[in-house]
């Protein structure tokens, strides 16, 4: 199936839509999510077209297992002098946080450690932290879609709410990530916003809007939200993966275990992005089986 027509009038997101591409799944796959308060101007692309010292761009750059965003509050109007810094470890659930006065301090971060799941001596937060992409010189569907619900969620969690830069999957606009869980929700809008973070709060997901867990693979991201959809489980907590063997990723829930075996395959070629007019294949998963067993009780 083609992607249609492309050009500056084109929009990604609404074509995505359009062929009723499946969110599940497309969750960048991570050990650590790294935001550095920066009001801009971010460039096409973050951090390397903002305004930070060159080598202090070069150093977060390092770790391709680190996603590193730049963050701002929505429409704030000046900057403290201080700026925060948070990192996430989204397989442990922890967030961390510290403020920097100079940009160069950030160069004293060991990202190394970070790589290897090591924490730097930060202060823990309890979360949840919204992070919503609204990074429009990447993407134009992500300021067209993002900006309005940065400012619904804004106005009903302005604590917890911050723009982010690009964090992938431009076609599910408006993103947004939540840490420190890692959890990527894909076609957000200013009305349903507010709902998704208050159903997190509650410790509950919007099945229909999740994209995935950063802490899987694709593959695991999209056999758990397959099982959730079976289920019709939406508790955070009540999914846990024990183990993946090839295709197929193995869950409990409820003293039961399920197995979830995947195929996956193209779906034709589109245009997956506003600015890049080139014909990409569009990735999917078909499922090919769902199994349930029970789990052994263990004699005492």
């Amino acid at each position: 199936m083609a992607g249609g027509a492309t050009g500056t009038g084109y929009r990604c997101s609404a074509a995505s839509e359009q062929r009723q591409d499946d969110l599940a799944g497309t969750a960048t796959h991570l050990a650590a999510l790294l935001l550095v308060e920066h009001p801009g101007p971010w460039g096409s692309s973050a951090p390397t077209g903002s305004r930070l010292p060159d080598p202090v761009k070069a150093h977060l750059r390092t770790h391709q297992s680190i996603k590193v965003l730049l963050a701002r509050r929505h429409h704030r109007a000046h900057r403290e002098e201080r700026f925060r810094v948070f990192l996430a470890f989204p397989a442990r659930r922890l967030l961390l946080t510290t403020t920097f006065l100079d940009p160069v301090e950030l160069l004293d971060i060991d990202l190394d450690a970070v790589a290897r799941g090591v924490p730097p001596d930060w202060t823990e937060l309890p979360g949840p932290l919204f992070g919503v992409c609204t990074h429009g010189r990447h993407d134009a569907c992500c300021a067209e879609r993002g900006r309005p619900v940065a400012a619904a969620l804004t106005a009903s969690h302005p604590s917890e709410t911050w723009e982010i830069s690009h964090m992938g999957g431009d076609r599910f606009a408006a993103n947004m990530v939540v840490l420190p869980e890692g959890l990527y929700y894909g076609r957000m809008e200013p009305g349903s916003a507010s709902q998704v973070a208050s159903l997190h709060q509650e410790g509950r997901v919007d099945i229909e809007r999740l994209r995935g867990r950063s802490s899987y693979p694709m593959p695991v991201q999209y056999a758990e939200i397959a099982l959730r959809r079976h289920l019709e489980e939406d508790r955070l907590d009540a999914i846990r993966l024990v183990r993946r063997q090839g295709p197929t990723s193995v869950f409990t829930r409820e003293g039961s275990e399920w197995s979830v075996t995947l195929r996956k395959a193209t779906r034709g070629q589109a245009q997956l992005t506003c600015g890049l007019e080139r014909l990409s294949p569009v990735p999917v998963f078909e499922v090919l089986a769902i199994r349930r067993s029970e789990v052994p009780e263990v004699p005492a």
